[in-house]
């Protein structure tokens, strides 16, 4: 690569994470070696053009391929990855030695842009401040007496990450939970599937002073680089290196941790939706928007990084010895690796008049758009108080005549939540006009010429309904795995190892449909179906198909949202014996702290951030919170007080 000049010198290299490149650069000019690092030496002053010529300083990509070299074949512990005999050349799909790498565009410097944001003294160790750099802007970081600066919003739903939690090289997400690296910018804990931009900070004359990409500034996002698919293929082909059945978010975090592992054989992604993967847990809330508009990941970046996607694929059976699945229509895949993340559906109802018309469970952009329009001005009843359910209603109220919900406990959300803060939920809901009939159930569904126009309660209560929207539970989509020979438990529930490996070899599944062993509580085997921990499985099952170690270490992180108020919830509190409350639940700005066995084993808010993200910040250094802790009323040494 340094053929292009006589005798080039390197000087120094830089990670700019806003291009994913490590640069080498060369050039002409001396360099000065301090104890820990090398300083690059600024060309400066007039120059004529044969001068410049000499001394010109050329950015190399190289790192990153050499980085990847080193785990070409092998894992970490250094045995044969189980892969290695899977690759035709040898080779990532980043390239060999012998591939002619292009350079990578050298960055003017009017691409950049640079500004003093502050004094030396202006931010104390454990700071963060989000500061203006003209062209955007950026979240300065102070830990252990060093400067940082990267992204200022969490590319998952936009949080401003200075009202976040700093700790131990990280910053935690004030409203969701995913965790960045305050050095690299690297996504380290889940959801979200972007890592942060980083930009180069410096202390000049006790100014700090950064230096980024505007292009970088603008996106605030980036996604890891990621390995191509080497292998010789074709879409017709029916054998896949990894099959994946499902498009949430655990079979598409695996597809591409097994690209950024440096993965190069075919990856095949199938699923029964329509779309591409996207943002399941928006259709409650927002039930007017479409699939373009929850869209996690575009046709186009997945055939950019070689995952292929077939849409409309139900898998009807897996014959784990000959490793063969078979789908409705008739196609039989191969694989060598198999990732089951089939999800959760609807749990059965028994009631009359099956057949009528506008009767919902909401699974699709269209389930939701239909809703929406049918609900217009009319009707709507709700059966369940389930999380999905709830936020229906809310979702409907500015919409619809009415909205009437049915449940079967005294109060919403009481398994979840508990009775007070459940109760403190519904007087939200009744402010806004829905209706409660609880302590029931459906026993009739009354239609005209087809359409829905009643439901009766078992009660005997009529309720007039022009739709109706089912939210009472989900079970494992896991009824084509009976013949399988893959364990199951008596609800359905694929039973997985820490590895997210399944009974049969070969076979790993993760999501709503397993149950896994939870190390914070012993390992005892459970089921999670949030939307953040299957994030989690499938980045454990992409790395563990490549063999290497990878547990479950993550806080569970969930959120709901009903009329423009959000429910934080963090931790693992089934069967919790106590909740304290904190704060005033009739304003709805409370922090609960569930308690079992004198200890604190969840915590959910509502108006008080970031404790939640606090919260798991400290169950996840494996520290306990007792509950003699939070019953005192003093909390404020949970509260963050370092952004500014």
């Amino acid at each position: 690569m340094g053929g292009c000049f006589s005798k080039p010198k390197p000087v120094g290299k830089v990670l700019d994470s806003s291009t994913d490149c490590l640069y080498i650069f060369w050039a002409v000019s001396t360099t000065k070696r301090g104890s820990d690092q090398t300083e690059l030496q600024e060309v400066t002053g007039a120059r004529t053009g044969a001068e410049r010529m000499k001394e010109v300083e050329v950015k190399v990509e190289l790192s990153l391929l050499e980085k990847e070299k080193e785990v070409d074949g092998l894992s970490p512990n250094g045995k044969a990855s189980p892969f290695a005999d899977s690759r035709p050349n040898g080779a990532l799909g980043h390239g060999s030695d012998d591939d002619s790498t292009p350079l990578p565009l050298y960055h003017k410097p009017r691409d950049y842009v640079e500004a003093s944001v502050c004094h030396v003294k202006d931010l104390e160790n454990g700071q963060m401040r989000e500061v203006d750099l003209g062209s955007g802007r950026a979240l300065l970081i102070k830990e252990h007496g060093e400067f940082s600066a990267m992204a200022h919003k969490c590319p998952h739903y936009g949080a401003p990450l200075v009202k976040g939690v700093l700790s131990k090289g990280h910053v935690r997400c004030p409203w969701h939970g995913a965790c960045f690296n305050i050095a690299t910018g690297d996504l380290e804990d889940f959801p979200g599937l972007d890592s942060l931009p980083t930009f180069q900070v410096r202390v000049e004359k006790d100014k700090v002073i950064i230096r980024a990409n505007k292009q970088a500034l603008q996106s605030q996002k980036r996604s890891k680089p990621m390995a191509r698919c080497s292998a010789v293929i074709n879409s017709s082909m029916c054998f896949s290196h990894v099959l994946i059945i499902g498009s949430g978010p655990a079979a598409l975090v695996c597809a591409e941790t097994l690209r950024q592992e440096g993965f190069t054989d075919r990856i095949v992604m199938c699923t029964m939706d329509r779309h591409p993967p996207y943002d399941r847990p928006k259709l409650s809330k927002s039930l007017d928007s479409t699939a373009e508009q929850l869209r996690l990941r575009s046709m186009e970046f997945l055939q950019d990084h070689d995952i292929e996607l077939f849409t409309e694929k139900e898998a009807v059976a897996i014959d784990v010895k000959t490793r063969f699945v078979t789908f409705e229509d008739g196609l039989r895949m191969e694989y060598r690796k198999l990732f089951i993340a089939t999800g959760s559906k609807p749990k059965p109802m028994i009631y009359k008049g099956k057949d009528v018309r506008n009767v919902f469970h909401l699974r699709t952009p269209e389930d939701a758009n239909s809703i929406a329009r049918l609900a217009n001005n009319k009707n709507a009843v709700i059966v369940g108080t389930s999380f999905v359910g709830m936020e229906v209603a809310a979702a409907l109220t500015d919409k619809a005549h009415s909205v009437s919900v049915i449940g079967i406990e005294t109060v919403p959300f009481k398994k979840a939540l508990g009775e007070k803060v459940g109760k403190a939920i519904m007087k939200l809901f009744e402010v806004n006009r829905v209706k409660f009939y609880m302590l029931n159930e459906v026993a009739e569904m009354i239609g005209h010429h087809g359409q829905l126009k009643e439901v009766v309660l078992k009660s005997g209560k009529v309720l007039r309904a022009d739709a109706c929207v089912i939210g009472a539970g989900s079970i494992p989509a896991t009824g084509f795995l009976k013949q399988s020979g893959i364990h199951m438990d008596s609800k359905g529930f694929i039973t997985v190892n820490k590895m997210m490996q399944t009974s049969a070899e070969g076979v790993f599944a993760g999501g709503d449909v397993v149950v896994f062993p939870f190390p914070a509580r012993n390992n005892k085997k459970v089921n999670i179906p949030h939307w953040q921990m299957a994030h989690v499985h499938g980045r454990v099952a992409a790395l563990s198909m490549m063999g290497r170690a990878a547990e479950i270490q993550t806080v569970p992180y969930f959120w709901s949202a009903m009329f423009g108020k959000t429910i934080r919830y963090a931790g693992y509190g089934e069967g919790f014996d106590d909740v304290i409350i904190q704060g005033d639940l009739d304003e709805l700005r409370f922090v609960a702290f569930y308690t079992r066995s004198e200890e604190v084993v969840a915590v959910a808010s509502m108006n008080y951030d970031p404790i939640v993200s606090r919260v798991a910040e400290v169950l996840g250094s494996g520290k306990t919170i007792k509950k003699r802790d939070v019953e005192t009323g003093d909390i404020s040494w949970l509260i963050d007080k370092g952004s500014q």
